[in-house]
């Protein structure tokens, strides 16, 4: 018997997805998406994450969570670090 592989399309994996997991999704990439700009903001910058960490007056092992993507992070947390980076929290 020959193996074969099935590709699928992005828009034919997720949509016959349930709502609940599409808003979980949604959320996941966000966290992604955040983390990667805190880490690209730090970098252009020049700072370590030991010097972030410092300004915004945690443990470095925190800002190293938060840029890995794999964890949530809270508010106050976001706060202290966009402050630590000189940036503001917005909504768009």
């Amino acid at each position: 018997m020959k193996n074969t592989i099935k590709m699928y399309s992005f828009n034919e994996v997720f949509k016959k997805k349930t709502s609940e997991f599409n808003r979980g999704y949604r959320e996941e990439s966000a966290r992604i998406v955040l983390a990667h700009k805190i880490k690209s903001e730090r970098e252009s910058q020049k700072l370590t994450q030991k010097i972030v960490a410092k300004r915004a007056s945690m443990p470095q092992s925190v800002i190293a969570r938060l840029e890995s993507g794999e964890h949530g992070i809270s508010v106050d947390t976001l706060g202290k670090v966009a402050n630590a980076l000189g940036k503001q929290i917005a909504l768009v």
